[in-house]
């Protein structure tokens, strides 16, 4: 018999005894078959050779263990959502009651650099009339050519930017940015950029995935879109 299963004789019954000669001829068939050793009940009986049930045991624990920390992991990125889902929210309240356009500004940076640990976060907005700001730029289309292309691709941009490109976004603090993630502002029409900065070189990545990005993007592009047309309120 080669298979403990023949497949010319699918209907036939196999005896005990037949069960119990091929195991005898084939000591290693629980080694090449172990999920089985999962269903087998077999009374443990001490000796010098590891028994199946504690085989048993073993594989036992083994995927218990596993399943501990696939739990684990589970619990600390549940976790890690709730923290984030804290800080965005403050973040969110805080453009809400914002005032002003400076408030606005003042809000995205305390959020992107305090909780977010950003290094720094510039707002700039598109005008061509000159508005009474101080905590964000104002600038018109055409004086931002240099960095065209983050803006057109109306999706956040992560990574490493060339040198003038920096020195655009950051310019006191060009030197020391080594990495930036870019969120162009769009509610109809193109508002403005989100720039936020950092010291590290790999903290934005051209890689990483920009869902969060793009949410920020989008409640401060609405609420930069009611405060414009809203100046008053």
């Amino acid at each position: 018999m080669n298979e403990l299963h023949s497949k010319t004789a699918p209907s036939a019954a196999l005896s005990a005894e037949q069960v119990a000669e091929y195991l005898a001829a084939h000591p290693d068939f629980f080694t090449e078959h172990t999920w089985l050793l999962e269903k087998l009940y077999v009374p443990h009986q001490r000796g010098t050779t590891v028994s199946l049930v504690e085989r048993q045991t073993s594989l036992l624990r083994e995927r218990n263990q596993k399943l501990h920390g696939h739990l684990s992991e589970l619990i600390e990125i549940a976790r890690h959502n709730d923290i984030q889902f804290d800080k965005t929210k403050r973040m969110v309240l805080a453009l809400l009651e914002a005032q002003t356009l400076d408030d606005i500004a003042i809000a995205i940076e305390e959020s992107l650099c305090q909780d977010f640990y950003g290094d720094d976060a510039r707002l700039i907005l598109f005008s061509e009339q000159p508005l009474n700001v101080n905590n964000l730029r104002m600038l018109s289309r055409a004086d931002c050519s240099l960095v065209q292309p983050l803006i057109e691709t109306s999706l956040p941009s992560c990574g490493q930017l060339s040198e003038a490109m920096t020195r655009f976004l950051f310019p006191d603090k060009a030197a020391r940015v080594q990495s930036a993630a870019v969120v162009p502002l769009v509610k109809g029409e193109t508002l403005g950029l989100l720039a936020i900065g950092s010291f590290d070189p790999d903290y934005f990545q051209s890689s990483q995935g920009t869902l969060f990005l793009s949410y920020v993007g989008e409640v401060l592009s609405r609420v930069l879109m009611h405060r414009l047309q809203h100046p008053e309120d």
